[in-house]
């Protein structure tokens, strides 16, 4: 059979046997028939708060935090269509504060491929800084002592609209609600301590887990602390149309937003597979490696003990070279060694927790990627390059044997499979 991966901003083409094959998509979900409407609404009739409006007053100083480059959110109409439902608050009282987390900065160029040029022009839109600590307000302390700091625009606002899109998180449960303030607009420092290797090793610390996770218990706690928050978040399909709207409340919008997420995207099965091949849901999500970790999470939750593991990712940014995580890979002669890394007292680094989970990953599989990177990359990076998806699979289930079997997620971490037995 022919299965299209998403890959960059297109399709990849692989062909896999009929009687071995079992494909695994989102249950799928119509976009709405009229997005602005449905936003509009929720923005008049949210969820566990007053409707928008009424939190507002002549002069109250608002912070729109919007999600960066490496998100699919569709910022280019929702931001728009918001703003324009507070047409009546002067744009001087309204600043857009980008949630880079630890990401690089987004360009002016990029700003208006992503809010517009008309919005850009007219608002005051800045990046976050995790890497300037003087840029922040400390908040109280994360759960091992570190400082909570929360950019200072966010912080010294009167309210604060959270926006962004709710998919399952392969380490925070899902994505959205509080995580556009923690890690979103926090300090590295901060970042780090949420994200150390103790809570990653936390079996809760997974997709679809919230409460019970530490890291997004934590990430909640911290996201209250600045004060008034009104989330307003999207669920979208495979085609980047909206599927709901969820405003309101921090708290409530997101738990209803997760619940509605978790009937789409959580598919059982019953038994794991010797081979998997999943993507990374494609562009603008499969950017880079680092991304592309979040693909390799979902397939390896249904794959066997030593099977084989093959991520699509285009990586049109590369690893990205000489970040972080790329550093840390190429410190390590294996996977092993940079677990080893981690597991040392008072050794940390940015994007430690990428390669955590990547390392986690390689101990019980064999991982292969396909992308735009080249063969001294990926083996720096401890990956072997994979030239040719369908050979790949047809060569690993004859090694596996005549009863192999392949599971192939088309929309990777859109997709998340779980285990029934």
């Amino acid at each position: 059979m022919e299965i299209q991966l998403a890959y960059g901003e297109g399709q990849l083409p692989i062909e896999c046997p009929d009687d071995r094959t079992t494909v695994i998509n989102p249950t799928p979900r119509e976009g709405l028939a009229d997005e602005r409407a449905s936003l509009v609404a929720a923005l008049e009739n949210p969820i566990g708060e007053k409707p928008l409006k009424q939190l507002i007053k002549a002069d109250t100083k608002i912070c729109i935090l919007f999600t960066d480059l490496t998100r699919a959110t569709p910022n280019d109409r929702i931001i728009p269509w918001l703003l324009e439902h507070l047409a009546h608050v002067p744009p001087k009282n309204i600043l857009l504060l980008n949630q880079l987390g630890t990401h690089r900065p987004n360009s002016r160029v990029e700003m208006e491929q992503m809010l517009t040029r008309e919005v850009v022009n007219k608002y005051r839109v800045v990046n976050a800084e995790p890497f300037n600590r003087e840029a922040h307000v400390e908040l109280g302390t994360t759960h091992d002592g570190t400082p909570a700091l929360i950019h200072r625009h966010a912080v010294e606002a009167d309210l604060r609209i959270v926006t962004g899109f709710i998919e399952p998180h392969f380490f925070a449960g899902y994505s959205g609600g509080p995580k556009g303030i923690m890690p979103g607009v926090a300090a590295l420092e901060t970042v780090m301590s949420n994200h150390g290797a103790s809570h990653i090793s936390n079996p809760k610390s997974t997709f679809g887990v919230t409460y019970g996770n530490p890291i997004w218990e934590e990430m909640l706690a911290i996201a209250q602390r600045p004060g008034p928050c009104f989330l307003l978040n999207v669920t979208l399909n495979d085609q980047r149309q909206i599927t709901n709207v969820f405003a309101g409340n921090l708290i409530e919008a997101h738990k209803k937003g997760c619940e509605f997420v978790e009937r789409t995207a959580m598919q059982p099965v019953e038994k794991p597979f010797d081979v998997v091949v999943t993507t990374n849901s494609g562009y603008p999500l499969d950017l880079n490696l680092y991304q592309g970790v979040k693909g390799m999470s979902a397939g390896a939750r249904i794959l066997k003990e030593d099977g084989t593991l093959i991520l699509a990712c285009e990586c049109r940014e590369g690893v990205p070279e000489h970040s972080p995580m790329d550093q840390l890979l190429r410190t390590a002669r294996s996977p092993e060694e940079v677990l080893s890394l981690l597991a040392t007292p008072g050794f940390e680094k940015p994007e430690q927790w990428q390669a955590q989970i990547q390392a986690l990953i390689q101990q019980r599989a064999d991982v292969r990627v396909y992308s735009s990177l080249d063969a001294e990359a990926l083996r720096a990076a401890h990956l072997t390059p994979c030239e040719d998806i369908s050979a790949m699979v047809a060569a690993e289930l004859e090694r596996h044997g005549p009863n192999a079997r392949v599971a192939v997620l088309p929309q990777g971490p859109l997709t998340i499979p779980y285990l029934t037995e």
